[in-house]
């Protein structure tokens, strides 16, 4: 599904309307250049699926738990990973976390860790403020 988001409202409606969607088990990849909005879309997803506390970018860190309402939310940031070998070894194991969703960004980065079933959102940027949103 494709949407075009003239704004961060109608982001955050997309996001919201995805993330009410999502069950234990899904991983997310945001794919889009920098600035695309992949952390953008996630907060608002965040937010949806109960998040009470602020959601950033885990670039750093790269991973960031939050747990909701009987659910655990990881969100990745695998920007700064160069080989799948530098990412902790427990990575795999939240993978296969059932009862757990997933949101990575970057994930072009660990594609041989990946799982072989999940979610993609491609973000493109049109302008300042528009973003071309693909659901697959």
């Amino acid at each position: 599904m494709i949407y075009i988001a003239n704004n961060l409202e109608d982001t955050k409606r997309i996001a919201e309307d995805f993330a009410s969607s999502l069950k234990l088990g899904d991983v997310v990849l945001l794919n889009g250049d920098l600035g695309a909005g992949k952390t953008t879309f996630t907060q608002f997803a965040f937010k949806q699926l109960g998040v009470k506390q602020n959601v950033n970018s885990p670039t750093f860190a790269v991973l960031k738990t939050y747990e909701t309402n009987g659910k655990t939310l990881h969100h990745f940031d695998a920007y700064r990973i160069n080989t799948p070998e530098a990412i902790e070894s427990g990575f795999d194991e939240i993978l296969s976390n059932r009862k757990a969703i997933i949101f990575i960004e970057w994930s072009e980065n660990i594609l041989k860790l990946l799982p072989k079933k999940y979610k993609i959102i491609d973000i493109k940027i049109i302008d300042e403020n528009k973003r071309k949103i693909e659901i697959k």
